[in-house]
């Protein structure tokens, strides 16, 4: 029982210390932090990539690693998928800088000031960003132009599903000089590396092997066809253990006591 429970707890899809074939976007997304937070450079990085391959894991990843880095500036974590609107980004950033609550227009306005103010650079990371997107994409409109603004001391990141949110919805950035975020995409795994990610989760496990390699092989196969979605054969894998165990379980307890009839 220990055995299936300590499967279970690696594959799940928590951020994990290394990230498999991601060393790359990493990389990129770690250099950007430091010309930008560290060399007070306002600026914008758009991440976009299917669900599952990684975005947010691997930011997250190097928030963790560049904190000692990051202590001089404001880092704001937002998802917006949690926002009931997309004008609700507004007072949801004033309240992270202890802004009193403004709607509309004057609260826009406040948040400007306060970005063009003196004071420390402040990183502000929006994940699942297309849910920011409207008939007028004002709203992205805003927050992108913000970092060009003289005097702002603004970093924003940007995470979305789609790889063209930013010519689909933001074309008019691209019209000025140095208008557009830097992009970085994440591409799907493919089958080797879905295959890498879970045999090195599962090495985390001593003792008998729970899945054997054709059957990771066989789900990195699968999950590759048709996602490249990390979290979706971290999933199978998790509830094909679940299933094991559940028959391990039942077997045991029907199997007759000693000495009995």
């Amino acid at each position: 029982g220990t055995c299936y429970q300590q499967v279970k707890r690696v594959l799940h899809a928590a951020v994990p210390d290394r990230l498999h074939a991601r060393e790359r976007e990493t990389g990129v997304i770690r250099q950007f932090l430091r010309e930008h937070v560290c060399g007070r450079r306002p600026g914008s990085l758009y991440i976009s990539g299917a669900p599952g391959t990684g975005k947010t894991a691997c930011l997250s990843r190097v928030l963790l690693d560049c904190k000692d880095e990051l202590t001089g500036s404001k880092t704001i974590v937002l998802n917006c998928m949690a926002l009931s609107s997309p004008q609700g980004v507004f007072p949801a950033v004033a309240q992270q800088l202890g802004l009193p609550a403004a709607a509309g227009r004057e609260g826009v306005r406040r948040l400007e000031k306060q970005l063009t103010a003196q004071g420390p650079m402040v990183l502000l990371v929006l994940d699942e960003l297309d849910q920011l997107e409207s008939k007028s994409q004002d709203v992205l409109y805003t927050l992108f132009e913000w970092p060009r603004l003289p005097g702002s001391r603004l970093i924003l990141v940007g995470l979305a599903n789609a790889l063209d949110l930013t010519d689909r919805s933001l074309a008019r950035l691209g019209a000025r000089p140095a208008g557009s975020p830097q992009l970085l995409h994440f591409p799907p795994y493919t089958r080797e590396q879905l295959s890498a990610i879970l045999q090195e989760r599962l090495g985390q496990v001593a003792g008998d092997t729970v899945l054997d390699t054709a059957a990771l092989q066989f789900c990195a196969r699968k999950v590759s066809a048709v996602s490249g979605d990390a979290r979706k054969a971290l999933d199978v894998c998790r509830r094909a253990v679940e299933v094991v165990e559940l028959e391990v379980r039942s077997q045991t307890l029907l199997k007759p006591l000693p000495g009995g009839e």
